[in-house]
């Protein structure tokens, strides 16, 4: 797989690997980077198939999950510390299952190892009307997202990877193989032997991703797991309350424990 992911690394210390969510890139965890530098080296990575890494021909848990694995190798990372947010998280778990000598603690963001509905496909629709109307300024491009999505912040979300052309605003993501693959990036990991490390599940508040439902299947797939609640928060949960979730995650991973 020619497939060498674009990524920014800050920091000393042991390796921390930070996977963002669907429609996103790298940046977008600059926050959590930021809190954790000052004892880890982190990574942010872009995803295949979005911001500056390489697209692939089929989306998949599976395709990301080993592309963040040979990055690894090439990099000379045995292994790391593994965050992930959204369709990061899974990417997360999905290398946790199926290469769990590659991640030393997992923390996951606001997912659940389940398959979720279809619930993107009016942003799908959404996204391919700004690359069909072929807009000239970011402006336009706001308003055909807001007519479809209600919510401010991700209609914001979505603009951040929104990158001009010969005078064309386009998607920097591959939202062709993203809306191709919507179906397998949607599906719960791959069925392996549980992942035994220790996981961390963090749950926005006021969010409806991690379900009551979803416990147990949790549990069932990484048993050394422990769910935190974060009050105040949505699904942008390191957004909207940055000093509880990144002081979740700085806790959990300098906490001494033996695997």
């Amino acid at each position: 797989m020619n497939n060498v992911l674009h990524a920014r690394t800050s920091g000393q210390g042991p390796d921390m690997v930070l996977l963002h969510g669907l429609f996103g890139q790298g940046s977008n965890l600059g926050g959590v980077s930021r809190a954790l530098t000052s004892d880890f080296r982190v990574h942010c990575l872009d995803l295949p198939d979005h911001g500056r890494s390489p697209w692939l021909t089929k989306a998949s848990l599976v395709t990301y999950a080993a592309a963040v694995r040979e990055w690894m190798q090439s990099n000379a990372l045995p292994s790391a510390h593994v965050l992930g947010h959204s369709l990061g998280g899974k990417v997360a778990m999905e290398l946790a299952l199926t290469a769990p000598e590659r991640v030393g603690k997992l923390i996951v963001a606001d997912i659940a190892p389940v398959t979720y509905t279809e619930q993107h496909l009016q942003i799908l629709k959404a996204l391919q009307q700004v690359v069909d109307r072929r807009c000239e300024t970011r402006t336009e491009a706001e308003a055909l997202l807001s007519e479809v999505i209600e919510d401010p912040g991700v209609v914001g979300y979505l603009l951040m990877s929104l990158e001009q052309a010969d005078g064309i605003y386009r998607w920097r993501f591959n939202l062709t193989g993203l809306a191709d693959g919507y179906g397998r990036l949607r599906q719960a990991p791959s069925e392996a032997a549980p992942f035994q490390g220790p996981t961390l599940f963090l749950k926005g508040g006021n969010s409806a991703y991690i379900q009551a439902a979803h416990e147990q299947e949790i549990r069932r797939r990484f048993p050394g797991s422990q769910l935190v609640a974060l009050q105040g928060a949505g699904h942008w949960l390191h957004v909207d309350q940055p000093d509880q979730f990144n002081g979740a995650v700085r806790t959990f991973l300098l906490a001494t424990e033996t695997r």
